[in-house]
């Protein structure tokens, strides 16, 4: 069995999860609470960590049923076959949304485009590159499976960079 991120229609995301769940199909809907807030009220609600995103953990046989769960759109892809994603980031996320804890960053010893793993803390083991340098407490983090940014605040002794950054075909960092 191996975990693979699936591509939801928008919004649909815990819909797909209660419909994975009626099929017996294992999987993970990373949730964070935020306070929304209306004219009249505010209330927490639970939204998804990556929107449109949910992560299964299946066999090759489950794959069809996965893709025939209404509001599923497709496995995210890399070169015709699906993704697969570590345990060890699945973990990293499933802390980082159990413990809420917040991290920070000293920005001058990183660069836009390197690659990074986080080593310690809520996030350890996720692996991504950073995407943008947000003052002086926050980073963009890109998480490598899905190409999908989040953002996260990171302790300087908790990132790790792994890699150089690459350019694209036009010779720009990303």
């Amino acid at each position: 069995m191996n975990w693979y991120a699936v591509y939801t229609k928008p919004r649909n995301e815990k819909k797909v999860a209660m419909m994975l769940e009626r099929e017996g199909i294992e999987h993970y809907l990373p949730l964070i609470s935020r306070v929304k807030v209306w004219s009249d009220r505010k209330k927490v609600v639970d939204e998804p960590l990556f929107s449109s995103y949910i992560f299964v953990h299946i066999t090759e046989r489950e794959h069809l049923p996965v893709l025939q769960t209404p509001g599923v759109v497709r496995f995210v892809m890399f070169e015709h076959r699906k993704v697969r994603v570590r345990d060890i980031q699945i973990e990293a996320i499933r802390r980082y949304c159990d413990t809420g804890e917040e991290l920070f960053l000293d920005e001058t010893d990183y660069t836009v485009g390197k690659k990074v793993k986080v080593i310690s803390g809520g996030l350890k083991g996720l692996e991504g590159r950073l995407v943008q340098i947000l003052g002086k407490q926050r980073v963009k983090v890109e998480i490598d499976a899905i190409r999908h940014s989040i953002f996260v605040k990171i302790p300087m002794g908790s990132l790790e960079i792994t890699g150089d950054a690459e350019r694209d075909k036009e010779g720009n960092l990303w």
